[in-house]
Parts: C-alpha cells; sequence; structure tokens
C-alpha cells in the first residue's frame, strides 16, 4: 500500500555573513553566506504529522508557496521600521532588510494562495506590517516581555484569548505561554483581528477577518516541546486538507 503523502510546510529563516558564525573558518569562507533555520521548528512540524522544508531566499515566493501545503513564518530579527515609516529607536536591535524584503514577499504571495500560515514572534510582527500595521519598536519598562533571563521553555506570563476566536479553540480563555520579544504589534494592519493579550495589553495574538487559514502569535510555541503545540496541529491539519484536496 502506497504512504500517503504528509503535508509539505515551508519555514522561513535568516541568511547571514558567514564572519557572523563563530568557529568557521573565516579564510576559506570569506564574503560566503550562510542560510540558518533553528532546528525546533522543523521538529514541530514532523512531531505535528508534517513534512518540513527549509527555504532559501533563492526562490521565487509565489513559485515556492505554489509547491506549498502550509507555511511557518519563524522568529529572529527586528524588522526595519523604515517598512513602516518610523525611524529607528535607539532600543532597535540588528535589522535585516534583505530577509523583510523576501519574506514581505512570501507572506503577500502565501496571502494570495490562501496557503495556511502560522507566523511566530517575527513573523507575527512582520504579517501585521504587510497588511499595512506598525510594530511597538521597543516595550519600555516591560519587565514581562523580553525575559532573556529565562530559559526559553519557561512559560512565564500569561496569555487572555477572545471568545469565539480560533485561538481560543487551540488553547482555551487563556494559556501561559514563554516571552523572548521587545517588540510587538502597535496599530494593527488590515483586516487584523486582535485574539489574545497579556495583562499589559500587549498584543500576543491575532487572526485575519475572513482568512481562517491564517494565525498570529507573539510567543514561540515550537520551543514549548513538553508537547505538541496546538498552533502547529492546527497548521499541518489545515495543510494535509488543501493537500488532499
Amino acid at each position: 500500500m502506497t504512504r500517503p503523502a504528509l503535508p509539505l510546510i515551508g519555514l522561513s529563516g535568516r541568511r547571514w555573513p558567514a564572519e557572523r558564525i563563530p568557529l568557521l573558518d573565516y579564510t576559506a569562507l570569506h564574503g560566503e553566506e550562510v542560510d540558518l533555520h533553528l532546528s525546533e521548528y522543523p521538529k514541530m512540524v514532523e512531531r505535528s504529522g508534517g513534512l518540513p522544508v527549509q527555504l532559501t531566499h533563492n526562490t521565487s515566493p509565489v513559485d515556492i508557496v505554489a509547491r506549498l501545503d502550509g507555511l511557518v513564518m519563524t522568529g529572529g530579527a527586528d524588522a526595519d521600521p523604515a517598512l513602516y515609516g518610523e525611524e529607528p529607536h535607539p532600543e532597535l536591535g540588528r535589522v535585516e532588510r534583505t530577509r523583510d524584503d523576501w519574506e514581505l514577499a512570501l507572506i503577500r504571495a502565501a496571502l494570495d494562495a490562501r496557503l495556511p500560515m502560522l507566523c511566530v514572534c517575527r513573523g507575527a510582527q512582520l504579517l501585521n506590517v504587510a497588511l499595512g500595521g506598525t510594530l511597538i519598536q521597543h516595550l519600555e519598562e516591560s519587565d514581562v516581555h523580553a525575559r532573556w533571563d529565562l530559559p526559553r521553555i519557561d512559560r512565564c506570563h500569561a496569555v487572555r484569548v477572545a471568545a469565539g476566536s480560533r485561538a481560543e479553540q487551540l488553547y482555551g480563555t487563556e494559556t501561559l505561554t514563554n516571552s523572548l520579544h521587545h517588540q510587538a504589534v502597535g496599530r494593527p494592519g488590515a483586516g487584523v483581528v486582535v485574539t489574545g493579550t497579556s495583562h499589559d495589553g500587549v498584543v500576543e495574538a491575532f487572526e485575519l477577518d475572513g482568512r481562517p487559514e491564517v494565525l498570529a502569535v507573539q510567543w514561540h510555541p515550537e520551543m514549548l516541546s513538553d508537547q505538541v503545540d496546538p498552533s502547529f496541529t492546527w497548521l499541518v491539519g489545515e495543510a494535509r486538507r488543501r493537500h488532499a484536496g
């Protein structure tokens, strides 16, 4: 019997100059670039029943989206504030504008194709920017969100979830999450429906009006590996239905 094909889930990633990677032979690799993909994303996709594929910037977003059954927009560097018409905040981290531009094109191609898409942390922020929204460049005086002092798997604060939302179906009315970000959604973009907030009102999850195939979360569910996270189960399920149809 032929084994059913697993749904193909694309994972975005970053590209750095080789000189930024410790222990590489800089003499031999001078001028070379390295594609980076954190392993927790494909591990969670595989555990959820999907077939993960790590995407390279040397692909047309439209062409690769046509081959995928689902997409994860992953975390990483701060987005360039010029993308939403602002000057850099003094606490802005190092931006990766080439990645920004490629991933914005990838998001727009996925939206056009109605591809099931899970956007994580930076991915959620970039989705909001793609829809015309803005970001809070730095959460001033926050003792909750940028918890670099804690293990990444530490569920350190609660997220209140809106009734009737996709997020509520997955997590219930409240969920505990890790928190590894100093930026957040500012002005919501077109069609953005906020469905999760922390106690101080920071946007922690959102969905899109009339687009049930899209979910965005500000925390890092791929790191909470004590169980298969509901967001990845949802994504792979949506991708499987698309693949079968």
